[in-house]
């Protein structure tokens, strides 16, 4: 495959980010990586864009690669696109992803740029990597890197991604497509549907009919609607102490033998009120009882969604938020707004990649900034929150404070030469060669290791 990279980076070839590139290059020798530096050259693109036109109109696909500034990618690649846009450069139905590197500060927010902007030109967006600056220098942020190209590769063979529609005022409902028999299936996962239908006619119970009868694991159907819970949560933190709820209505254990047993969740409810409606909300209330712990950490769930879901952008946030804080590869939503037995049969086809290869993605800004408000939230509530406390120390979620003290003065010094205009002057480029080399050691090192 020939895959034009489009460096955003003002920084050329000395991006952090772009390291990443280099590394699955070495790694993927099969493919050919293009590499644009687009944002170090964007004033002479500006001038004659043949050379871009030329790279990604013969490519198979276009990975963006950036560090993540202020929200989005730097303005350099801003204005890149901004002249594909003028130049009508066709790229239809070519696939795309993006690379970034950030503290995860919004890098959802400017993966979501991306992806608009790719959908606008009709090309097929795949969701991308997010890395911390640094996690290339480890092995978990090598295998990371290694998992989202593979996950790229199988998308492009499977025709697997991102096809939303733009968002109108008016919502059709297409129906699925009932399946008149159910293929033989895998019984080795246990895959859970969690819904609170009711209505054996609507068209959510075809989705989840359709899904049932396509999906590669055999299914169990839980519906929250008929569990006799005695009340919403109150608040009085009990949980947090004895990691049991105060009512008596047995939740606590049917949760945990229940839901938490399975290996994936396909949560599926109609649009209400803006929510997945309140008996949800109940249900999500009392899931208090587990604390603030993530016990379904690296479990694959994915979303079977009945109304004007492209219209709710607040609750398309809350569902991402959900998966990215509680750690779970969220392999899918499926609506029936446009297409809808073909994004059944894609979530089905997604979350069996997602089991069979045991796939996980780094977290965003979603999870990272929200386990972290939790981590600091428990650790000064420790005294009361005792379960949640023990947990936290368990899994090692308690990661501060940083005491890093080799780099922390290694970072005074370099701001008080910077400090100095005719330092800066004498330094040249050193500070950028100095900050990419142990990257082109582990380039070297993967190189001396075939």
């Amino acid at each position: 495959m020939k895959i034009a990279v489009i460096n955003g980076s003002p920084k050329g070839n000395y991006s952090v980010t772009l390291q990443t590139v280099l590394y699955l290059e070495k790694k993927y020798p099969e493919h050919q990586f293009c590499i644009l530096n687009a944002g170090q050259q964007i004033k002479s693109l500006e001038k004659d864009f043949s050379k871009a036109k030329e790279l990604l109109e013969s490519s198979d696909a276009v990975l963006f690669s950036y560090p993540v500034y202020t929200f989005f990618a730097p303005s350099q690649l801003h204005r890149f696109i901004e002249l594909m846009k003028a130049n009508g450069i066709n790229v239809s139905d070519k696939y795309a992803t993006q690379v970034t590197t950030s503290k995860h500060f919004y890098d959802v927010t400017a993966h979501k740029y991306i992806e608009e902007n790719c959908q606008d030109m009709g090309m097929r967006h795949i969701r991308g990597l997010s890395a911390d600056m640094e996690d290339l220098l480890t092995e978990k942020g090598q295998a990371d890197a290694t998992k989202f190209f593979d996950r790229f590769l199988w998308s492009v063979k499977e025709e697997v991604y991102s096809a939303e529609p733009r968002v109108t005022a008016d919502y059709t409902q297409v129906a699925a497509t009932p399946c008149s028999a159910i293929k033989s299936q895998k019984t080795d996962k246990d895959v859970l549907i969690l819904t609170d239908e009711t209505n054996p006619d609507s068209n959510l119970s075809a989705m989840i009919n359709r899904f049932t009868a396509v999906s590669d694991y055999k299914t169990r159907i839980v519906n929250i609607s008929e569990y006799p819970l005695s009340g919403g949560c109150l608040g009085c933190m009990r949980c947090a102490v004895t990691e049991k709820c105060i009512y008596k209505d047995g939740f606590d254990s049917f949760l945990r033998e229940k839901i938490q047993t399975a290996d994936a969740i396909i949560y599926a409810f109609t649009v209400s009120d803006h929510s997945m409606g309140s008996r949800f909300k109940m249900y999500d209330d009392r899931n208090f009882c587990n604390g603030h712990r993530t016990v379904t950490v690296g479990m694959p769930v994915g979303y079977l969604v009945s109304g004007n879901y492209s219209a709710e952008n607040n609750l398309r946030n809350v569902i991402e938020a959900r998966s990215e804080t509680g750690s779970n590869f969220l392999a899918g939503v499926a609506t029936d707004e446009y297409d809808t037995d073909k994004q059944i049969d894609t979530l089905a086809k997604t979350l069996t990649f997602a089991l069979e290869t045991e796939h996980t993605a780094p977290q965003n800004f979603w999870g990272v900034g929200g386990m972290k408000i939790f981590r600091d939230l428990i650790y000064q509530m420790r005294g009361m929150m005792k379960a949640d406390h023990k947990f936290y120390k368990k899994q090692g979620i308690y990661d501060f404070p940083h005491k890093n003290k080799g780099k922390t003065m290694l970072m005074y010094a370099v701001g008080a030469l910077l400090s100095s205009e005719k330092v800066i002057a004498k330094m040249g480029n050193k500070m950028n060669e100095g900050m990419i080399m142990p990257y082109q050691q582990l380039l070297k090192k993967t190189d001396n290791s075939k």
